[in-house]
């Protein structure tokens, strides 16, 4: 039903828009001068239909179900509610959504079916409720601007206010949305450092959540140092940008001016490529190909290699960003513009001089912003550490040893049966914070390189 309204919403606005574009092209057919274009008018009916119900179909959607629950959960026996707590409660009602949903295990009791059909009740009436509501207010909201169409209407105005109303309400969902984001973080984590020192996890130099997490278990005290965590996450990130930032600007020089057409039209589609692969694709090449490869040398040479090593993965890694960092600073090269290149040439530059001196120094503030979106993406990668680099967090910077990253441990903390309240499961947030916190110093440095050189150059 649901689609059925989307798709009701869809047909209303379109013949909304169609009705009042013909209506405004009559008008000016009797030749009398509109105020605004047709075009204006049918977009003013067509928002108008659009905004409201939309705006209807997503609150029916999340305020729907709790309401069923609520009337649902109010029918039941009540002696049977009283004596269940706020969790079996919960478990009851997942039992009876099962139920409806034709899953039933065992021989369920005669109240909890009876439930269930109830419950299947009020979602079929919900769900024709919504489409009802959808056809009743668009037609008339159709019908509304469709009465609206004359020649001194202010068709355009009104749209252009509409719009801005709605990128208004798009900048502001962003906006409460990063609050959130810090909100929850800054929350969890201050309960978690109620239970853990904020010295032992900003200076430990052991990282071993492993806690009781039920009475009686044999577990060791914890520790949660962060220092082995990020230190992990900043060795395989170098690593990746070692080999990604040399070979994406390099690439992109060539490409931007010296490859010939025929070769820039095949090597750039190869290239992209690369972004659009699954990052457990890069993760199988690590883990079957480049760490053995790696591990095989360094034994040849008498080196000691884990067979889980910084190294693989963050070379691995490095090719996977290759294509953002090539991409933008190509982009970049190509967004400079011509009579840079046209007078350093005319000076009597070499195309390498050129490049070097105008050309690239020009284009810095594009190449940091892929460069940072690399470094974001490097720090935030998760599947390709878990497969190549492993889960063991080590105060070490050798590349060739085993280690871990921030978001491959936030993934294991979360994973498992431990409570929410649990210093193990809160530790999750409080490096989620602390990742927060040193991306949003690499922002802010990359944004002073940018405005410096932007000023030089612009």
């Amino acid at each position: 039903m649901t689609t059925l309204a989307f798709a009701l919403l869809f047909v209303l606005a379109c013949t909304g828009y169609v009705m009042n574009r013909r209506a405004a092209q009559a008008i000016w057919a009797d030749g009398t001068r509109l105020h605004s274009l047709s075009n204006f008018h049918g977009l003013y009916s067509l928002l108008l239909v659009v905004i409201p119900i939309f705006v209807l179909i997503i609150l029916w959607l999340l305020l729907a179900p709790f309401v069923i629950n609520a009337i649902t959960v109010a029918s039941l026996p009540a002696d049977v509610m009283s004596e269940a707590s706020s969790g079996q409660a919960q478990l009851i009602l997942a039992e009876i959504s099962s139920i409806a949903g034709g899953r039933v295990f065992g021989d369920p009791e005669p109240w909890k079916i009876d439930a269930a059909n109830r419950l299947v009740f009020l979602n079929e009436a919900s769900s024709y409720a919504l489409v009802a509501a959808v056809v009743v207010l668009g037609a008339a909201l159709a019908y509304f601007a469709r009465q609206r169409v004359s020649a001194e209407f202010r068709a355009r105005q009104r749209v252009e206010t509409m719009v801005s109303g709605l990128m208004i309400f798009c900048a502001t969902v962003a906006i409460f949305t990063t609050i959130g984001i810090i909100a929850a973080l800054v929350f969890e984590t201050w309960k978690f450092f109620s239970m853990v020192p904020f010295t032992e996890f900003l200076f430990g130099l052991n990282w071993e959540p492993q806690i009781p997490i039920r009475e009686g278990q044999i577990a060791g005290a914890g520790a949660f140092g962060w220092l082995p965590v990020i230190l992990g996450t900043l060795v395989i990130t170098a690593v990746a940008l070692i080999v990604a930032v040399p070979t994406g600007l390099m690439s992109a020089i060539y490409l931007n001016e010296f490859a010939p057409k025929s070769v820039r039209s095949v090597v750039k589609p190869f290239l992209e490529i690369l972004a659009g692969v699954p990052t457990v694709v890069y993760g199988f090449f690590a883990i079957l190909v480049v760490a053995p490869a790696i591990r095989s040398f360094g034994q040849s040479i008498g080196l000691d290699v884990s067979p889980n090593t910084a190294l693989a993965a963050g070379s691995v890694m490095g090719v996977m960003l290759i294509p953002f960092i090539s991409s933008f600073a190509d982009d970049a090269l190509s967004a400079v513009p011509n009579a840079l290149r046209e007078g350093s040439l005319a000076m009597g530059a070499t195309r390498g001089e050129m490049m070097t001196t105008v050309l690239f120094p020009a284009a810095i503030p594009g190449i940091v912003g892929g460069v940072l979106l690399a470094v974001s993406r490097a720090i935030g990668e998760t599947m390709i550490v878990v497969m190549a680099a492993g889960l063991i967090a080590k105060m070490t910077i050798n590349p060739l040893d085993s280690v871990t990253t921030v978001t491959v441990q936030i993934v294991t903390l979360l994973i498992g049966d431990t409570s929410f309240d649990n210093p193990k499961t809160l530790a999750a947030f409080a490096l989620g914070l602390m990742l927060f916190l040193v991306t949003l110093l690499i922002n802010v440095f990359a944004l002073r390189i940018v405005r410096k050189y932007r000023e030089a150059y612009d």
